[in-house]
């Protein structure tokens, strides 16, 4: 009868415990949108942040360098890049487009390879949004969910990862428009010339 009470027991302190971990995993992964009114028509931003996936380091003052994995030459549905933070490829990011939909221009990104920025891959990705003004304007909307590694440092430095994306679209906006590629040198003076 003992041993029978104990697994019940042990069984229900079990799924007690797993609940509780996952509410708690839930509460660490942080979620936030950030967008920007482009004076360009979608097709022209679309093709720069979906079609042009592997070329981000154009269009992202950041990114040092950036390309396709596996071959790819145009973006689409498990299409890959790698994002290098630095000259030396050591601090990088590998992602994955996935639900691809040219037609409603919007997909999601997988980030499932880091090293050097403390990212945990399991709970991070990001969802991009191009959405049609007029004809000269469009809005871009990017969504982050992510979780560092460890959870807490997420927290402390959202600040930092949303001001790091408006930058992001800042760029975009400026290589849209002016097909100048940006980079952390020229970015400084690019950034003055756009309204945040």
């Amino acid at each position: 009868m003992k041993s029978v009470f104990k697994i019940g027991f042990s069984i229900i302190l079990i799924v007690f415990t797993t609940q509780v971990f996952a509410q708690k995993t839930d509460k660490k992964v942080i979620k936030f949108s950030v967008e920007r009114i482009i004076n360009a028509p979608i097709e022209k931003v679309w093709k720069v942040v979906g079609e042009d996936f592997g070329a981000i380091a154009n269009s992202h003052p950041k990114i040092v360098s950036s390309e396709y994995n596996q071959g790819h030459i145009t973006g689409g549905e498990n299409v890959t890049r790698k994002c290098n933070y630095n000259e030396k490829g050591t601090k990088y990011l590998e992602e994955k487009q996935i639900e691809f939909d040219a037609e409603n221009h919007t997909f999601k990104v997988l980030i499932y390879q880091t090293d050097g920025i403390p990212l945990n891959t399991d709970y991070t990705y990001g969802i991009y949004d191009v959405d049609k003004i007029s004809d000269t304007q469009s809005k871009l909307t990017m969504t982050m969910v992510l979780r560092t590694k460890p959870a807490f440092l997420g927290w402390i430095a959202k600040g930092q990862f949303k001001k790091d994306i408006s930058n992001y679209l800042i760029a975009v906006e400026h290589h849209v428009i002016t097909g100048e590629n940006v980079n952390k040198e020229n970015f400084k003076e690019i950034k003055k010339k756009y309204k945040n």
